[in-house]
């Protein structure tokens, strides 16, 4: 079977904008929603388990056809976010869903209130609706009355949601023009991002600059956006919810400890000199004093080398085949069912992602595949989500979801099972070099860089709080940027515009840290496979079928993790330290870049074998780039 480029299938989920399906669909809701509205009355801390139980699963009933609605909305506004009928879609069902969800609010809020005694003797008999119960009730200090619950609910629908989509069409209508082999070439961003990974200095620097230029036109407004989205978001949760801080409604949405985030973000911090030191080095393999902020991803070899699609397919199948023939046979499905939207549109949102639907369903992944091995890598890592989502398929609708720390776990892990593969086929020593090269580069896209935008974040929306302006946060990013590289590059005024390209931060506040996590976490997890080999792999898996039906901290402990532990966290960084330093070692020729034969310590090497030996060709150093993580902007 060959694979090609193309554009998901969502006919699975409804034929069309018009179809009597889709209707359809919005009559069942609001046929089971008045049904449900009769239990009100009926509900009492000692009603019988068995009634509690049905009540649960009319609820579930409902949800499932509402996350079909959701997601219908949301992949097709995804595919193209100018199409003004996914877009009146889009609103309909948001609107649609935030009263639905105000007709049934009364069910979360009796349930917080049950006595603990009468709340545990219900569970008990909820089997795996458990963790979703307990964790509702988490919420209890922070939910407001039933007026004004349904009151935010509708807000949101024509506020900071509205604010959102409105960002979201705004930035993907953007178009970029960039001198290419001597003609201008008009692109996405996703065809612009891609140049910033060139071999050629000069069109990495161009392909930022174009990129902050188009974002710092429209600065101000995109500032003042992300003002409006911060100021609404302090209004409802601390203000009114009473959480402590702007980050505590992330944590326990995430069910993690604040001190354990905390603890994370701490320990990243005090590490940021050991990726200083890795630019530092680098500096010598692109052969240059210092690396511009524009060169951070620069391959160590100008090396070309990319990949169509349907060769990037089956190397990435045949990655997870090694690891477990199950796992490959779950990402088939995506291309069996035409679950993948891979190639590149006007109009489709840029960056990747997976979203799940239901427990059965196999999930949708978007890539905007180019041919690189970044794309090789991006492809890999959403896979890997699509199959963590597999995996938890006999959990509800409620319970298969994993955290969004632990949802990091399964797509990282994919990517450096990914990385073996690569190293231990590639005879190309330019390329094998840049697979070493990018083990770091890909670990401060994740776990330093993450990190920092999650600091910004806690200063900007204690900023926000002060009335600072636009160009004040701007001052604040560039600030946070200095103490993240120190001396180790030079910084260009121009990425004080960064921040307003960042969606994550717009779309979820405080969503960043999860990557850190999740890297963190797979390192540990790593080094766990590679000393116990076989015997690893069951208790990999099944980590990975948990989804969301425990709580993280629970799931992770019961795999020898203490995230309360800075030791934790620093482990990781050691494994990150060791790397650079082995790679410090590497000698480089001023003139010619030579690397002679050394043994470069890797964290992908499987079942603890012994690192590779990596010997360069002469060649002269262009700076180019590395793979990136998705949405990585």
């Amino acid at each position: 079977m060959a694979y090609k480029l193309s554009k998901w299938s969502l006919a699975s989920l409804y034929p069309g904008y018009k179809s009597a399906e889709l209707q359809s669909a919005f009559d069942m809701i609001e046929e089971q929603v008045t049904s449900f509205e009769g239990v009100r009355e009926k509900l009492s801390p000692d009603m019988p388990p068995d009634q509690f139980v049905a009540v649960l699963h009319a609820s579930e009933e409902t949800a499932r056809v509402a996350n079909k609605l959701y997601s219908f909305a949301g992949l097709s506004f995804s595919a193209d976010t100018q199409d003004q009928a996914a877009q009146s879609l889009q609103a309909r069902v948001l609107q649609f869903l935030a009263e639905v969800e105000n007709r049934t609010l009364f069910f979360s809020l009796w349930w917080k209130e049950v006595d603990e005694a009468n709340a545990k003797r219900l569970m008990d008999a909820c089997g795996n609706y458990r963790y979703y119960l307990e964790a509702m009730r988490l919420y209890k200090p922070h939910t407001l009355s039933e007026a004004e619950e349904k009151i935010v609910n509708i807000k949101n629908v024509t506020g900071s949601n509205a604010l959102v989509n409105l960002y979201d069409s705004i930035t993907n209508h953007y178009t970029f023009k960039m001198r290419v082999n001597g003609k201008v070439k008009e692109m996405t961003a996703a065809e612009l991002f891609s140049y910033r990974y060139s071999t050629d200095p000069k069109v990495r620097a161009k392909s930022y600059q174009e990129q902050f230029r188009v974002f710092g036109n429209d600065g101000t407004i995109l500032g003042q956006m992300y003002q409006t989205r911060l100021r609404d978001w302090h209004n409802e949760n601390v203000n009114l919810r009473k959480f402590k801080n702007s980050i505590a409604p992330r944590n326990l949405g995430n069910d993690i400890p604040d001190e354990a985030v905390e603890t994370l973000l701490s320990v990243a911090r005090e590490n940021a000199s050991i990726f200083q030191r890795y630019f530092k080095m680098k500096a010598k393999y692109v052969g240059v004093k210092q690396l511009r902020r524009y060169d951070i991803y620069a391959p160590v070899a100008a090396s070309k080398k990319t990949y169509d699609f349907d060769e990037a397919v089956k190397m990435v199948l045949e990655a997870f085949s090694g690891f477990d023939p199950k796992l490959a046979e779950l990402a088939k499905r995506v291309f069996d069912e035409k679950r993948i939207d891979s190639e590149i549109r006007k109009g489709k949102r840029g960056g990747a992602f997976c979203w799940s639907v239901l427990p059965e369903m196999t999930p949708w992944v978007m890539v905007n595949y180019q041919g690189t091995g970044r794309e090789v890598a991006t492809l890999a890592h959403e896979l890997g989500h699509a199959i963590h989502s597999m995996l938890a398929a006999h959990h509800n609708i409620f319970t298969f979801h994993s955290s969004l720390p632990l949802a990091e776990t399964a797509s990282t892990f994919a990517e450096m099972v990914l990385i073996d593969k690569l190293l231990s086929e590639e005879h190309d020593e330019s390329v094998r070099r840049d697979i070493l090269f990018k083990q770091m580069d890909d670990s401060y896209a994740t776990v330093m860089r993450q990190s920092y935008f999650a600091l910004f974040e806690k200063q900007a929306h204690e900023m926000v709080q002060k009335n600072a302006s636009v160009d004040e946060l701007s001052a604040a990013y560039m600030e946070n940027l200095k103490e993240q590289f120190g001396d180790s590059i030079d910084l260009s005024d121009e990425f004080k515009w960064e921040w307003v390209g960042i969606p994550h931060i717009y779309h979820t506040p405080f969503y960043v840290y999860a990557y850190a996590f999740g890297q963190l976490l797979v390192l540990a997890l790593y080094q766990q496979f590679k000393a116990q080999g076989e015997s690893f792999k069951p208790k990999y898996l099944k980590l990975l079928s948990a989804g969301g039906s425990e709580a993280p901290e629970k799931i992770l402990s019961e795999a020898g993790l203490d995230i309360h532990d800075p030791k934790f966290w620093q482990g990781g960084f050691d494994v990150l330290e060791k790397l650079v330093s082995e790679l410090e070692k590497l000698p480089v020729a001023k003139a010619k870049g030579k690397v002679k034969g050394k043994k470069v310590a890797t964290t992908s090497s499987p079942k603890g074998k012994k690192a590779k030996t990596v010997k360069a060709k002469s060649a002269k150093r262009k700076a180019a780039t590395v793979p990136a993580k998705r949405k990585k902007k």
